[in-house]
């Protein structure tokens, strides 16, 4: 009887540990997103350029409301759009009294910052650079502590709307606007 009884106090504390250790996979939107098109956000800088037009051509600013300001034409949606959308966009807007023929192209000058938080040296705001993975982000930050736990981070994403968090290895790549989260090692 005492087999048994030691046996379920094992498992007990097993799912114990293993629940306090908050382990969450990270879910298949999640892995999926990084092969979809980008999708603008706030805090992107985008570089437009209207040929023939040296005073439209310049770069523009998401802002808080997912717009950017365009002349002639005001706020144009870009939260959630490609470049090639927000071009469509312009270009119909421009057709529309400003413009017979516009050729208009749309390039991202600068993407949304990264977040590093947690046993880092260094926790901030960083610089997106494309391709960037945790390990890159995690050294831009000024490296792990002795605390950190280096196998695996939490990383926080928006996708769709909605915000995920999923646990990743540090060779995993990122997007921009993501936030990292580098735990303390329980040992």
């Amino acid at each position: 009887m005492k087999l048994p009884v030691c046996l379920l106090m094992v498992l007990t504390v097993a799912g114990l540990v293993a629940g306090c250790t908050g382990y969450r996979p990270p879910p298949p939107a999640f892995h999926e997103a990084l092969y979809q098109p980008y999708v603008m956000d706030s805090g992107d800088r985008l570089r437009i350029t209207v040929f023939d037009q040296d005073n439209l051509t310049n770069t523009y600013s998401v802002d808080q409301a997912g717009y950017i300001s365009f002349p002639l034409i005001g706020p144009v949606p870009a939260r959630g759009h490609t470049a090639t959308q927000i071009e469509s966009a312009i270009v119909q807007k421009l057709r529309n009294g400003y413009l017979r023929d516009p050729d208009v192209t749309v390039e991202i000058d600068r993407y949304r910052p990264i977040f590093i938080m947690g046993e880092v040296g260094s926790a901030g705001q960083y610089s997106y650079v494309p391709g960037m993975t945790v390990q890159q982000a995690i050294a831009a930050a000024g490296g792990f502590t002795p605390r950190a736990n280096q196998g695996t981070v939490d990383v926080t994403r928006h996708i769709n709307g909605q915000v995920m968090t999923g646990r990743v290895v540090t060779s995993d790549p990122l997007l921009p606007g993501d936030t990292v989260y580098v735990r303390e090692r329980l040992f």
